[in-house]
């Protein structure tokens, strides 16, 4: 059984590479606001965080534990986790919410003409008012810039235990595919199909599925990020469903493909491209070599197999906490992967016009080459 939840080692081993990250980058602390970010340095999760009521503060100091500044009702929540020092006031007060008592946090914790990293960089996302945050700083008499560079090092390298929950992700869905032709009945829809694998993805083990898409069309698809619709499946429609389903908070993110009841050989031939791509794909992603390399393997394979393209813009990306991480497996992205590094590897081809293929599988860096997290595609387009 893979176990929910991480010792308070797992933590302490975070914030002391992120207290390294910050040396590195001349900060003195790092303010964390939104969910995967506290989630990743506390622990601390709630469904609570639909609600964008109210602001919730981490500060991870140059040394030293963790410091929550968090509404009251978050209190007995956070001192279940890990951090000792939580710090509360009764939100929501539109007049100071939280903002005294995170300026005073972090004049304590940074010092007056102190520095201190956000969450300010590409891909992430600052859970408060950015007026608020001038404010805070004003009154902390600190600079505040962009920390993406920490928290990005931080997050790169999964644990064993991060990956363990990310792996097993992969198989609850790998399952649940491998039961979708079973699922499938006569004058299903997009959304009938989606539906009910949604259900067996929970009933199967999965905390949710909040990224399932199915689309399907008549000798191809030509979208890869909408439906599912009310469109009734037919013979001689391309199925691609992909999904995002979590475990402890962990995503797996990967598709499968099926053409229903008969493919041409233009259909096949695109399938077999991308399934060939994917395996260069694989093997390409090794310790000390760039995100952009892992892009040109993939690339090159699928321009010698015809493609005309793709919209997608990149051939795979990060995964995690968050269904999409950096790095981007891009021509412009010279990230270095590290053992630990979990990437999706996903090749696309505009097969025919306005007709796409795309195929993906989850793998983790490792010193002796990848290591396949999902259960491997059928090497040739699968039939129901």
């Amino acid at each position: 059984m893979t176990v929910r939840g991480f010792p308070a080692a797992e933590f302490e081993d975070r914030v002391a590479r992120a207290q390294r990250y910050l040396r590195r980058d001349g900060l003195d602390a790092l303010l964390v606001t939104s969910p995967q970010q506290v989630r990743y340095f506390t622990g601390f999760d709630t469904q609570f965080w639909e609600s964008p009521t109210r602001p919730w503060y981490v500060v991870v100091p140059g040394g030293g534990a963790p410091v929550a500044v968090i509404p009251e009702i978050g209190e007995p929540g956070m001192r279940a986790t890990w951090v000792t020092d939580v710090r509360t006031w009764p939100a929501p007060n539109p007049s100071d919410d939280g903002v005294s008592l995170l300026a005073a946090t972090l004049r304590e914790l940074a010092g007056p003409g102190g520095t201190v990293g956000a969450e300010l960089g590409r891909e992430l996302q600052l859970r408060m008012p950015v007026v608020e945050l001038r404010e805070v700083a004003s009154r902390a008499r600190v600079t505040v810039v962009d920390g993406s560079a920490a928290i990005r090092s931080c997050r790169h390298v999964k644990s064993e235990l991060e990956i363990d929950k990310i792996r097993h992700a992969c198989r609850l869905t790998s399952d649940a595919y491998a039961r979708v032709p079973g699922l499938l009945r006569a004058g299903d829809t997009e959304r009938d199909l989606v539906q009910r694998l949604r259900a067996e993805l929970v009933t199967g083990g999965a905390d949710a599925s909040p990224y399932l898409i199915g689309v399907a069309g008549q000798g191809g698809y030509d979208n890869i990020i909408m439906g599912p619709t009310d469109r009734p499946l037919g013979t001689g429609d391309v199925l691609i469903i992909d999904t995002g389903t979590v475990f402890d908070g962990y995503f797996c993110d990967f598709n499968r493909n099926w053409a229903i009841g008969r493919a041409d050989d233009a259909v096949r031939r695109a399938y077999d491209a991308v399934w060939r791509a994917t395996e260069v794909g694989i093997n390409a992603a090794r310790p000390g070599v760039r995100a952009c390399e892992v892009w040109h393997a993939m690339a090159t394979e699928l321009t010698g197999a015809g493609s005309s393209g793709n919209n997608v813009g990149r051939l795979g990306h990060g995964l995690g906490l968050q269904l999409t991480e950096p790095p981007s497996n891009h021509p412009d992205d010279r990230t270095v992967l590290q053992a630990g590094t979990v990437l999706t590897v996903e090749p696309g081809m505009e097969f025919a016009p306005g007709l796409m293929m795309v195929h993906e599988e989850d793998i983790v860096v490792r010193d002796g080459g990848a290591e396949l997290l999902t259960t491997r595609a059928e090497p040739h387009l699968p039939i129901i």
